[in-house]
């Protein structure tokens, strides 16, 4: 990969998973919080889709900080793996039940953060330690 491309690839990255998303997160549970219209059905699913994705993204920040407190997982750590299996449950289901909801108007913060999950997700599990270690090495 080019020597230039790879650290903004990484900042991106970084910028992407470890703040926009959060943040979105928090914004559309604020959000949700504030909506005074009455629920309906696929408001409620939407609000299913919208949990699973926070819950995914909880469990990804609780195992980045695991793996900072025993100093890193080895490779093919069942715990890992069994993290990583959990997180793209969560976010994947996350992601169905928001697409359900989606014939509600609105419904992006719970598909995106869905998907923001999956993709991060999957994207530190394809990269592994590699990814991991760069960005811990980054700072």
């Amino acid at each position: 990969m080019n020597k230039v491309a790879q650290p903004v690839i990484l900042i991106l990255y970084v910028v992407g998973i470890y703040i926009a998303l959060p943040a979105a997160m928090i914004w559309g549970w604020v959000r949700w919080s504030r909506h005074t219209q009455p629920r309906t059905w696929l408001s409620i699913l939407s609000l299913v889709g919208f949990a699973l994705a926070t819950a995914s993204g909880l469990l990804a920040t609780s195992s980045v900080l695991c793996a900072h407190a025993i100093a890193g997982f080895p490779f093919y750590d069942p715990l890992l793996l069994r993290i990583y299996r959990w997180g793209a449950l969560l976010s994947l289901s996350g992601t169905v039940f928001a697409l359900i909801g989606v014939w509600r108007p609105g419904p992006g913060t719970a598909i995106g953060a869905g998907v923001g999950a999956l993709v991060g997700g999957g994207v530190g599990a394809i990269g592994g330690s590699h990814l991991g270690r760069a960005i811990y090495d980054w700072f």
